[in-house]
């Protein structure tokens, strides 16, 4: 199980525009470092809860364009200490992502695979004959769909098996992922398919959270100690909106800030990458301990 090295800090990393080398900047760098170990360490010392797994997976899912693939780079990136482009990401209309992959993380430090993985998903479309199809969801989350399935968005998986696949296969976490900018003008119908998909979730045992991307001012993200959400954070009415579309606790609504085009790495964004994905970690035990799940 995860530590409880991922919450309950109280120091502040409320950056503001000051000179380069001002002490209280230098203090809050030296800070976010030390946060950033931290998280890291507990995601090294992680096991699933119960031993009833060897790895935990967590699918992405959400709209086209939201940042479902960049994070899985940018999760990589931060464990590598460097840039990776593992998976293919793009600002095409439709998805990129053609396959359902399912992705290990490996540790930059020894190399040592980590016990979790993230599945990656084709972007959900408002249309009704592209993205992901609705009907695909409930056998990913029992763990019918291989590595490299080719998604078609008209023709729903048929399940090669009919009896249910092992424990391990299973997805135990759902990231909705949302672009932050983007989640006042969610249409209708892309509204739907991620409440359509929250039930399914729910009715499989599945852990869930909130992944919002694209956020712009991280040092106000971690003013309260990489407690996410706080009552001062300007983006509210986003984060209300997602707490009342998906009825997911304001504790599992995470921010982060996707690598994209940077030319060094930023111990900021890995310790949000680093904090999110312990919440997720967490969600996903939850989901382990209130085995046994129902076909």
């Amino acid at each position: 199980m995860l530590s409880s090295g991922f919450h309950n800090d109280s120091s502040s990393f409320g950056a503001r525009h000051c000179v380069k080398n001002d002490p209280s900047i230098i203090k809050k760098m030296v800070d976010v470092k030390q946060h950033r170990r931290r998280f890291l360490s507990a995601l090294r010392a992680y096991r699933p809860s119960g031993n009833l797994v060897s790895e935990v997976r967590i699918l992405l899912v959400g709209p086209v364009g939201s940042g479902k693939s960049s994070f899985f780079n940018s999760v990589k990136s931060a464990f590598q200490g460097h840039f990776t482009r593992q998976a293919v990401v793009g600002t095409d209309e439709t998805s990129i992502t053609k396959q359902y992959r399912i992705y290990s993380v490996k540790d930059g430090e020894g190399g040592k695979t980590l016990p979790f993985m993230l599945c990656d998903s084709m972007g959900l479309d408002e249309r009704e004959e592209a993205g992901l199809c609705m009907d695909d969801i409930p056998h990913i989350l029992k763990g019918h769909v291989p590595d490299r399935y080719q998604f078609d968005p008209c023709k729903p998986i048929v399940p090669r098996h009919v009896m249910s696949p092992p424990m391990k296969d299973r997805i135990h976490c759902v990231a909705y992922v949302l672009n932050i900018k983007s989640v006042n003008s969610l249409s209708d119908k892309m509204v739907a398919k991620l409440k359509r998909i929250r039930r399914d979730v729910v009715d499989c045992g599945v852990g869930q959270v909130a992944l919002l991307t694209n956020v712009d001012n991280c040092d106000e993200v971690l003013d309260d100690g990489f407690v996410n959400m706080s009552e001062s954070v300007t983006s509210q009415s986003q984060i209300k909106k997602v707490q009342n579309m998906l009825n997911i606790p304001i504790a599992n609504i995470l921010m982060v800030s996707n690598y994209s085009q940077e030319r060094s790495m930023d111990p900021i964004k890995d310790a949000l990458i680093f904090a999110a994905l312990g919440q997720m970690l967490r969600a996903a035990d939850d989901s382990l301990e209130d085995l046994p799940f129902e076909n």
